[in-house]
């Protein structure tokens, strides 16, 4: 088979300028394959809905027009079914590589900064490489246990206990870091997959209401009139006798779409994690991934699948408010050095024992009365003209 020379890409304008200039049915059939990327028109709708063959024929009752509202909106509603189930389909992959990451990102930086931290507290290098290396196999629970019950026995001083607390972060992100790239690259599978899908012949014939075999034949004649357009537009060259098709286009032109804006859609909260509150709070934690390791993987799952159950759920009924709300929230995070040295400090800080926080709250007791305190005071005792507490009480 003899390859035409393609000189130039299809783009977006070209492939958009191609279909526009096929006929009807084939404006139809292409848009309709690549309906995640592409709209049908008012118009194409209404030559749908008449071109569909009437079943009264085949019971032998006179055929009357079909071209009627009723049938108009449920060609509009199948139509918009299977729009939105293929956008939706998009969207959702698109949103969880975003969202997978900014996750890698933020948990390879706090591990970054937590290194930093434990380099500037006297911890060598060939320490944290071994402890880096070690990383995969380390038991958090179990050493932080043991960490909590040497700091309320009073056997480790702060400055030791928080070492110890950023060696367990430390480790703690790379895992995560490890676990989300690990994600992600499923992920990036998945969005090539959906990219890649189209309507295929059953659905397009759910819509249309044409029968299988007259849609094949438009299907064949319209493919190959819409490439052989298209590789005139690319290469400047004709396909004929000499110049076979080139079947890479069909496939170049799902690529140059896939490439275009997410459509992005209004999702509303769903009762995931029972209230909206209580659904943002977790996703702030999560995003600066202060989560449990125990219980990312199950949150993560019912971001992606819209419940927080472990049923099996169709594409309908998964809903994108959580991952729209977690990008979100991973764009508003201040990254920067400073921010995640206080964050980090902040997870490691060992809790107050009960007799110091009783000792500063004793403390903070003995110390001189506020304006406020001082005017209930004189509210009681009384004063008089020269500003004096009066003594006739």
């Amino acid at each position: 088979m003899v390859q035409a020379l393609v000189t130039s890409s299809p783009t977006t304008e070209k492939i958009e300028e191609v279909i526009a200039g096929l006929p009807i049915q084939g404006r139809i059939i292409l848009r309709l394959l690549l309906i995640q990327y592409l709209d049908i028109t008012h118009e194409e709708i209404l030559y749908m809905v008449s071109d569909r063959p009437d079943p009264r024929c085949v019971s032998g009752k006179k055929p009357v027009t079909t071209l009627t509202q009723e049938s108009i909106t449920a060609m509009i509603e199948r139509r918009n079914e299977y729009r939105q189930r293929t956008r939706l389909r998009r969207e959702r992959t698109w949103l969880q590589c975003v969202a997978l990451n900014n996750q890698v990102c933020m948990a390879s930086a706090l591990a970054t900064r937590a290194a930093a931290l434990l380099t500037a507290r006297g911890v060598s290098v060939e320490t944290i490489e071994r402890l880096t290396a070690q990383a995969r196999s380390a038991v958090p629970s179990t050493t932080l246990r043991l960490l909590e019950e040497s700091w309320d026995r009073n056997e480790i001083p702060a400055e030791e206990y928080q070492k110890h607390r950023l060696v367990i972060e430390m480790q703690t992100q790379l895992r995560f870091t490890e676990r989300f790239k690990k994600r992600l690259d499923l992920a990036q599978r998945e969005q090539q997959t959906s990219d890649r899908t189209v309507l295929a012949d059953h659905e397009i014939g759910h819509i249309w209401g044409i029968p299988a075999g007259t849609l094949a034949a438009r299907k064949v004649k319209f493919l190959a009139q819409y490439l052989t357009v298209l590789q005139t537009k690319c290469s400047g060259v004709a396909a004929g006798a000499d110049n076979d098709l080139s079947l890479d286009l069909w496939k170049e032109t799902i690529q140059v779409l896939s490439h275009t804006p997410v459509e992005r859609s209004i999702a509303t909260y769903d009762g995931l994690e029972r209230t909206e509150s209580d659904l943002l709070e977790k996703l702030a934690a999560y995003a600066l991934i202060r989560i449990p390791e125990a219980v990312e993987t199950k949150f993560w799952n019912s971001l992606v699948y819209g419940a927080s159950s472990n049923a099996v759920h169709s594409e309908t009924t998964r809903t994108l408010f959580g991952l729209q709300r977690l990008v979100s929230i991973q764009r508003d995070i201040d990254a920067g050095d400073e921010a995640l040295d206080e964050e980090l400090l902040n997870r490691t800080t060992p809790i107050l024992k009960e007799s110091e926080s009783v000792a500063s709250q004793h403390d903070a007791g003995q110390s001189e009365l506020t304006e406020l305190q001082q005017h209930i005071l004189r509210s009681f005792t009384g004063e008089d003209n020269s500003g004096k507490a009066s003594d006739k009480w």
